[in-house]
């Protein structure tokens, strides 16, 4: 009698997608590629949103969140879990703008569109408010301190915590707190001398 021979069950793949960070890093870590870009491309719109807070320029964002996604398959050996994987990377993608703004500080550009804009149906007075209004919060945060612009963006247009800022930052949380009120009442100055500008 023959017997009767079963086929082979596949093995099933897991849902990259459905997977936590931790096991998507060990994964990525141990050479799954499929878990490595699952990671990238889970955290990608929000390293972008960031990097548009933190530069001024549409397309100097773009590379700076680009290469900092270029980043994490470099050096995501180096991630020991210390931290959760979207604290480091935040703290990779800051610092990655910080070194393209300073590359780029001879370059002076007025942002271009943005996620602002509806596209060719966009109420052209609007956006031409919007635009201005971008350009003046852009200047007025290059008039204050750095470590105050980051705090205000990361807390006001980010939506992070204090508690996370201050880990993302290497600050205590106090601090992020100080810096978040002093370069709010500094921007309000700032904004008032603008329009008080502009009226005379």
């Amino acid at each position: 009698m023959k017997a009767i021979r079963q086929p082979l069950r596949a093995q099933a793949l897991p849902v990259y997608e459905k997977l936590s960070d931790p096991i998507l890093v060990t994964r990525a870590k141990d050479g799954d590629t499929l878990a490595l870009e699952a990671l990238l491309a889970r955290h990608a719109p929000r390293v972008e949103r960031l990097a548009r807070h933190l530069l001024r320029d549409p397309e100097d964002a773009r590379d700076a969140a680009q290469e900092a996604l270029a980043k994490v398959c470099i050096r995501l050996p180096q991630f020991r879990g210390d931290a959760q994987f979207s604290t480091w990377l935040h703290r990779l993608v800051v610092n990655t703008c910080r070194d393209a703004a300073e590359r780029r500080k001879s370059r002076v550009h007025e942002p271009l569109d943005d996620e602002l804009s509806a596209g060719p149906a966009a109420d052209p007075v609007r956006e031409a408010g919007m635009s201005e209004l971008r350009r003046e919060l852009c200047d007025s945060l290059a008039g204050i301190s750095p470590r105050e612009a980051q705090v205000i963006v990361l807390k006001d247009a980010m939506g992070y915590s204090f508690e996370e800022i201050a880990e993302a930052a290497g600050m205590p949380v106090g601090t992020a707190k100080c810096h978040a009120h002093r370069g709010r009442a500094r921007l309000r100055r700032k904004l008032e001398e603008q329009k008080l500008e502009d009226v005379a």
